[in-house]
């Protein structure tokens, strides 16, 4: 698997449901390996329950499950996080299940048997869900919302200068060190960069921030 992509995966916490007990261990297996915490439930009730005390960044569930199908529980999902991130494992390829699940704008459907290329397809497009929805997740419980240019954590929300929006969304996506001179060429165009005003901006950027996530590697630049 990509490093990159097994690094994005370990940030988030899913919600697996699943009634057939192998398939439940084999697939808890492979989700234990990529995500931060599974949560694992053996019904459709007992899924909809530890979804609402977890609020997991992705729920996958099996259809035919007791208490409670699939559907119906994504769509309760649905009626407390619209914007919830579903991805629904079936042995069913029936048009009227299939026309159902897309009704739910899920991540994807996935038909049984569960093979690990199948389910790596499926989350790397839950990344780019993720991605496309506006929001960074780059540490536990702190966004960056890019639309409005803010970082996000819990009830704060924290205001940032051009220079500070130009420098999070370069290490975003280049997640790599980013240099002096990257530094002076993009945030200052150009013009001369002292050390007192890096100085001033890097203090100023880790106050909403948290606590260590930025780095100075000596000599050379900055990175998260």
């Amino acid at each position: 698997m990509d490093e990159k992509m097994l690094k994005k995966l370990s940030k988030f916490t899913v919600l697996y449901a699943e009634d057939e007990v192998g398939v439940r261990q084999n697939v808890h297996e492979m989700l234990s390996l990529l995500f931060k915490h599974v949560f694992l439930a053996k019904d459709g009730m007992e899924a909809y329950e530890l979804f609402l005390q977890k609020r997991p960044d992705l729920v996958i569930t099996d259809i035919k499950m007791p208490f409670m199908d699939g559907i119906e529980l994504s769509k309760r999902i649905r009626e407390k996080e619209p914007k919830a991130h579903i991805l629904i494992i079936s042995a069913h390829t029936e048009v009227d299940y299939m026309l159902e699940a897309i009704e739910l704008s899920l991540v994807r459907y996935i038909v049984k048997p569960i093979t690990e290329t199948k389910l790596l397809e499926a989350l790397n497009k839950f990344l780019l869900s993720r991605e496309n929805s506006g929001t960074i997740e780059f540490s536990d419980g702190w966004f960056y919302d890019m639309d409005k240019k803010l970082i996000l954590h819990e009830d704060e929300i924290y205001e940032l200068t051009k220079k500070e929006v130009k420098f999070l969304e370069m290490l975003f996506d280049r997640d790599s060190v980013i240099t002096y001179e990257e530094l002076e060429a993009t945030l200052w165009e150009g013009d001369y960069m002292s050390l007192n005003a890096l100085r001033l901006m890097m203090k100023n950027l880790r106050k909403k921030l948290p606590e260590g996530s930025l780095k100075n590697i000596q000599g050379i630049g900055y990175k998260l």
